[in-house]
């Protein structure tokens, strides 16, 4: 995506050229003389019954030139929704040039004949939108969502790089470094990604292009010409292999109008798009393969069988079979491989049923001291009760019933909708198939479940693979770039005559915003229970789902001599009660198609739960079991202790999360700011019994907590849902250790380089002591944080990305907390470019308290953060979890309604003095981790006083960090 994904991604640089594919002139001024949408019947509205996941309702209509458009109107946000969906992918990249479709997705943001670079971002980020794309084996999606009254620039800005994309020389060289960077960082930084991104697909398919990665390789990126690129847009950017979808509030003849003028000119090609169908032979017998890879902690292991495409009747048994085998912590794999066993960190399988094949994959990340060979013994035995045994009644409705809610989920909003339907456009062709998910999923039956399992899952047809640590012995496997592929680029369609950016006196006109559309923010109902419980209520309308979030005053900031103590002691709350097991939770949570589990932050623990409305009594009890009864077992306290130990192990391999770790100890020192959240090494084994108990005890009591309730409920319905959960909790607390001073005394600035040899990506993190949540300064430096690294217009995203490829992408964050928070301003970039990136962030943290901002720059970024403020409204999580932010800070509930205003009044001054005083760029420390060889000479002569310290050397529990 533009942030940009991977399978996925995005789009962010233009280049010049175009093709002869649909073309046409001045988008706004072509006159279409009669109607030319040929539209289906409005569906009619559906009664929903509680529970239920409602239909999509999108009308569907087709323009002359073949292109489908599929509208939606939504009268109750302020927002739209504009996505085009291309019925290409990375299986139609070019023999000796995967990851094309990938890269051309980038290019698509950048120029056109009427639109010069980065004018998406200015009608999309600029206006409180956002935009982006992802790259799928079989398709490529660009969506934005902005305020309704900015529709008609949408479609004029995806009319026109449809019909007359730019492609120029140093957009290309530079979109190219950034998908290298993205290439990087997703995959040689990252130690399982290899195996799962790049060597299981070239194992699991033969014969099929999906076979190859979308990202491509570095080799084949390089191998690309303009000219490819330009072929490319002509051959399959073209109306009769687009979607356009539509959503949100607007007015549906002025839409219908707007199409047929912007889209219903274009022409395609005469030439036809390229055949493309591989069909995979069915497996003759079994197969293994054996991989090696550089900074594996844990090896991992993976059963892979061939399946189904997504619209064969047999998706849905296996989409319920990997249900109840994987999802939650009631799943088959969980239970005995994680819980029972304790055999792997991970244990997990993943269905992926694409237009043309699928397949079924089962792994394990092995946990510290076990083999392998477990793990794959392990697996086999759970994938051969399905063959062997019907599942029982309660497995299957618990899987139905978290695949529901889950789809329900994954509607809250009008652009989750829009997905929902391009989805089943893209892999079933069919827009019904969206609202024939739940029927089908409901429908299916244990036998179903047994015979897809030994239809597909069987021991001849599976593909055992193993990826272990590299060593002299076995060094690194390299991905294999040798694959043909049925698309050549020969086959491609000519480019035909580049188009170039016009002269500004000679572009079609951007239309101008309508009128404006104001997002409404609820009114938050507030009261206390008798013990003292604060209760705060935020009703919304929509998709039946209920969010509860209750909140303590006490994070990691209380650990105390243990750090991950709150960590720790949020992990066990749902791992069994005085009257129930961790199985039985876990089963209970799963069967109503709930979610409830808890966190600690820095200076919070969060306890909290969503389902859907007509099971949330239900899931509201389980929740206060679960945080007034916890039993803290001995076992359980072992069991998350090792899992947290793996996790650790693998994060400590990665340079972003070392980095992260290691930022707090170089700005508070050994205060309690400064210990990681999620323990270390040494502190995670020391944590007993006895202080997890003493924790809870200590810090979780009615009379400090704060509980909020958002979505598809009344004041009334959370009084009596309260008062029956909470109502007779009683403090019974013992004497509370306060957490003094937690941010400790302000340290000198150091710079840090944690040497991590043969690192595939360096990581680079400029961090300043910031400020409280209360502070005064708190909008100004909010806003300013924006202009500096909130968004892909951002500053440093600017200067990083976007001007020199050197990253996938840069940004920064303001980190305010209960005392003195944290700010940082990170990028990962390829080790040799670690001076020159780490200069360019000091450079702009520098430039925000030294030179004024101008309203013209300003303004725009002001609105990056209403739109993003609007659009966490939208779900009922986002509110709940911003209503609890205000409670948890000492805030008015008014600020929920003064957030636009707060931000509107903030001037350039203000930001300045506020960077100035709280954030000079002379305070700044930098930590940097990556493999020091290829930058440490060259970072040693702007700082001599550097200091390096070996990755195996690293001590997060002291200040030093050794």
């Amino acid at each position: 995506m533009k942030s940009r994904l991977i399978l996925t991604a995005a789009a962010s640089a233009l280049l010049a050229g175009v093709s002869a594919c649909a073309t046409v002139s001045a988008p706004q001024q072509q006159a279409v003389a009669a109607p030319v949408l040929t539209c289906a019947p409005t569906p009619a509205p559906a009664a929903v019954a509680p529970g239920e996941v409602p239909p999509l309702g999108f009308r569907e209509c087709v323009l002359p030139n073949g292109m489908k458009v599929y509208t939606l109107k939504d009268a109750s946000t302020s927002n739209v929704t504009v996505q085009v969906w291309y019925r290409v992918g990375s299986k139609d990249d070019p023999a000796g040039r995967s990851g094309f479709a990938h890269l051309f997705e980038h290019l698509m943001f950048k120029s056109t004949k009427n639109m010069p670079t980065e004018t998406f971002d200015r009608l999309t980020e600029d206006v409180g939108g956002f935009n982006n794309a992802s790259t799928w084996d079989d398709f490529t999606n660009y969506y934005e969502v902005v305020p309704a009254n900015h529709l008609e620039r949408l479609l004029f800005a995806e009319s026109d790089r449809l019909g007359s994309l730019v492609v120029d020389a140093d957009v290309f060289a530079s979109e190219r470094d950034v998908v290298k960077e993205e290439y990087r960082q997703s995959y040689l930084a990252n130690p399982y990604a290899r195996f799962f991104g790049l060597f299981a697909p070239q194992t699991i398919y033969e014969n099929h292009p999906y076979r190859r990665p979308g990202i491509g390789s570095i080799e084949e990126l390089n191998a690309a010409t303009i000219d490819d690129v330009r072929r490319f847009h002509a051959t399959y950017y073209r109306p009769d292999n687009a979607v356009l979808i539509v959503a949100g509030n607007f007015d549906q003849a002025k839409l219908d109008g707007w199409i047929e003028q912007y889209f219903a000119g274009l022409t395609n090609p005469a030439t036809a798009l390229p055949a493309n169908n591989v069909v995979e032979a069915e497996p003759t017998g079994p197969r293994e393969a054996t991989f090696y890879g550089a900074n594996v902690p844990l090896p991992a292991v993976m059963l892979a069988w061939r399946t189904v495409p997504y619209g064969d009747p047999d998706r849905a048994a296996l989409t319920v079979l990997d249900g109840i085998l994987s999802t939650g912590e009631s799943s088959r794999l969980y239970q005995s491989l994680v819980y029972e066993k304790q055999i792997a960190a991970q244990a997990s399988s993943s269905p992926d049923f694409a237009q043309q094949a699928g397949n079924l994959t089962a792994y394990a990340i092995m946990a510290d001291g076990k083999t392998p060979e477990e793990g794959l013994a392990a697996l086999r035995a759970e994938v051969a009760r399905f063959r062997d045994e019907p599942v029982s009644a309660a497995e299957l409705a618990e899987a139905k019933n978290e695949l529901v809610a889950d789809i329900l989920r994954s509607r809250e909003g009008v652009d989750d909708r829009a997905n929902a339907l391009g989805f089943a456009l893209m892999w079933d062709g069919d827009a019904a198939a969206a609202d024939q998910e739940v029927a089908a999923l409901q429908a299916v039956t244990a036998a179903d479940v047994q015979r897809v399992a030994n239809r597909y899952l069987t021991e001849q047809r599976m593909i055992t693979m193993r990826y272990l640590p590299a060593d002299e012995a076995h060094p690194p496997s390299e991905q294999n770039k040798d694959v043909d592929a049925p698309v050549h680029v020969a086959d491609l369609a000519p480019a035909g005559e580049p188009t170039v950016l016009l002269p500004e006196a000679e572009r079609a006109a951007i239309p101008t915003p309508g009128p404006e559309v104001s997002p409404a923010t609820p009114a938050v109902a507030d009261f206390r229970l008798d013990n003292g419980l604060r209760v705060l209520v935020a009703p919304t309308e929509g998709v039946p789902l209920i969010s509860a979030r209750l909140g303590f005053d006490a994070g990691t900031r209380n650990d105390g001599r243990l750090p991950g103590l709150a960590t720790m002691t949020a992990g066990l709350l749902t791992q069994g009660t005085t009257t129930r097991s961790a199985p039985q939770i876990a089963a209970e949570i799963e069967g109503l198609g709930a979610t409830v589990g808890a966190g600690a932050g820095v200076d919070f623990t969060n306890v909290y739960a969503n389902s859907p409305a007509d099971v949330f009594p239900q899931t509201l009890a389980l929740m206060a079991d679960v945080v007034r009864n916890p039993a803290f077992a001995a076992e359980e306290l072992d069991r998350q202790q090792s899992q947290t130990l793996d996790g650790l192990r693998v994060t400590l391999t990665q340079p972003g999360p070392v980095a992260s770790q290691a930022v707090g100890r170089v700005i508070y020192g050994d205060a309690a700011y400064g210990a990681p959240g999620s323990g270390t090494v040494t502190s995670v084994p020391a944590i007993t019994r006895e202080d997890v108990a003493r924790f809870h005890q200590s810090y979780f009591s009615p009379k400090d907590a704060t509980l909020v309730f958002s979505g598809a409920i009344t004041t009334e319905q959370a009084r009596t849902l309260a008062q029956q959960a909470f109502g007779d909790w009683r403090d019974t607390r013992v004497a509370t250790v306060t957490a003094t001073n937690p941010a400790g005394a302000a340290l000198a600035p150091r710079v840090v380089v944690i040497d991590q040899p043969g690192a595939g990506q360096a990581a680079v993190v400029a961090a300043v002591r910031g400020i409280s949540r209360a502070d005064a300064d708190y909008f100004p430096l909010s806003l300013g944080n924006t202009v500096l690294g909130g968004g892909y217009s951002s500053r440093l995203n600017q200067e990083v990305r976007i001007k020199r490829g050197l990253s996938y992408g840069a940004g920064s964050s303001l980190g305010a907390r209960a005392e003195e928070g944290v700010f940082t301003a990170s990028a990962q970039t390829r080790n040799d470019a670690v001076p020159a990136v780490a200069d360019l962030i000091l450079e702009e943290i520098n430039r925000m308290g030294t030179e004024r901002t101008t309203e013209t720059d300003l303004s725009p970024r002001r609105a990056v953060m209403i739109g993003g403020f609007g659009r966490s409204l939208e779900t009922v999580d986002g509110l709940g979890g911003f209503v609890a932010n205000l409670a948890l800070y000492d805030l008015p509930m008014s600020e929920l309604a003064a957030y636009a205003g707060n931000v509107r009044a903030v001037t350039p001054e203000q930001i300045e003095a506020a960077f100035a005083r709280h954030l000079p760029g002379s305070e700044a420390s930098v930590v940097i981790v990556g493999d020091a060889a290829q930058f440490i000479e060259a970072l040693r002569a702007k700082y001599p006083n550097v200091e390096v310290i070996p990755l195996s050397s690293l001590n997060l529990d002291r200040a030093t960090l050794q």
